[in-house]
């Protein structure tokens, strides 16, 4: 008797969406002490995206995620499992893969949230091909969606021209031929205090809301240490996968800095032709960024099928992440 068929996971359609109100660059100079040739100098930062009053982020993963399924071809009610990455979550709960679940119309599937910051999409991308792959869903709604307009601190110069609002979704489904061939992701708690929010339920509660609950972050040191984990992880899931530098088509990282992105290029000697660039655009929208980006490609015909994708994403923890793809 053979043995049984091994199962994959690849992405069937993806989807994004950004909020229509955009801030840029001259808006900060009336903020802050800065201008616009700094900031794109330094970060690669022209325009971002924020929310409108009353629009949030389940408003933002709803619109994404049904693009994703439109994509797909699929409907909501096919899904197995829901699984959306966020810092800035509509309520503490229900969680929001359960509030998205109800928005979309998709049936009693499992449906839930997780938070690792930037990393936060990679990390629920990883854990819904490991459901796929052992038989445990057949098809998965994977979204990154971020409001971080609403915790960014208009006042501070080093971080409030950084930030936007956004979504990004994925649907995957179960193969024959390989889609994902390799993800690795880590954490390492010990360099919380480079990046990190100011106030939650369990420390400072006192602050919110009259003193806000904002992001606040050592920038030089996160650089370094981003530049370091992503360009290393880079390296290591093209060797995962059993491939070359060469043999990746296109580069989708996190979009937080240009300059982070230019020396994870150097690394795998990848030229800029090969890069998903939007952060111009969208400036970082954390969580967002990689599946915004991967949508960006796919939509203006540059990804295509059967090409190879590496997204590496890096983020407060720390934490990071990286997948490797054949789309």
């Amino acid at each position: 008797m053979s043995g049984a068929r091994r199962r994959y996971a690849r992405v069937a359609g993806t989807g994004s969406y950004v909020p229509e109100r955009v801030l840029d660059n001259a808006h900060f100079e009336r903020l802050v002490n800065t201008n616009d040739a700094w900031i794109r100098k330094r970060t690669g930062i022209q325009r971002r995206h924020v929310v409108a009053p009353g629009e949030t982020t389940l408003d933002m993963c709803e619109r994404a995620a049904r693009r994703a399924l439109e994509a797909a071809g699929l409907e909501a009610g096919s899904l197995d499992l829901i699984v959306v990455g966020t810092t800035t979550p509509d309520l503490v709960f229900p969680n929001m893969g359960v509030l998205l679940q109800e928005r979309i119309g998709a049936g009693p599937c499992m449906a839930f949230s997780l938070e690792a910051a930037c990393a936060g999409f990679v990390y629920a991308l990883s854990l819904a091909e490991t459901m796929i792959v052992g038989g445990r869903a057949q098809r998965a709604l994977v979204v990154g969606g971020e409001m971080l307009s609403r915790i960014t601190d208009y006042e501070d110069r080093s971080t409030c021209i950084l930030f936007g609002d956004g979504a990004g979704a994925v649907v995957l489904e179960a193969a024959d031929e390989p889609g994902i061939l390799a993800v690795r992701t880590g954490a390492d708690g010990r360099y919380q205090h480079l990046l990190h929010t100011t106030a939650g339920l369990g420390r400072h509660f006192d602050r919110l809301p009259h003193e806000g609950h904002y992001i606040r972050m050592q920038g030089s040191e996160v650089f370094r240490k981003a530049v370091t984990v992503l360009s290393d992880l880079a390296v290591g899931l093209v060797a995962d996968a059993g491939l070359r530098p060469e043999d990746i088509d296109w580069l989708v990282p996190h979009q937080a800095n240009i300059r982070i992105i230019q020396a994870i290029a150097e690394k795998l000697a990848l030229p800029e032709d090969k890069i998903i660039i939007t952060i111009e655009e969208h400036g970082n929208t954390s969580t967002a960024s990689v599946p915004l980006a991967l949508d960006t490609g796919v939509r203006a015909e540059r990804i295509r099928r059967g090409q190879t994708v590496l997204c590496a994403a890096f983020g407060g923890g720390f934490t990071w992440g990286g997948a490797l793809f054949r789309y």
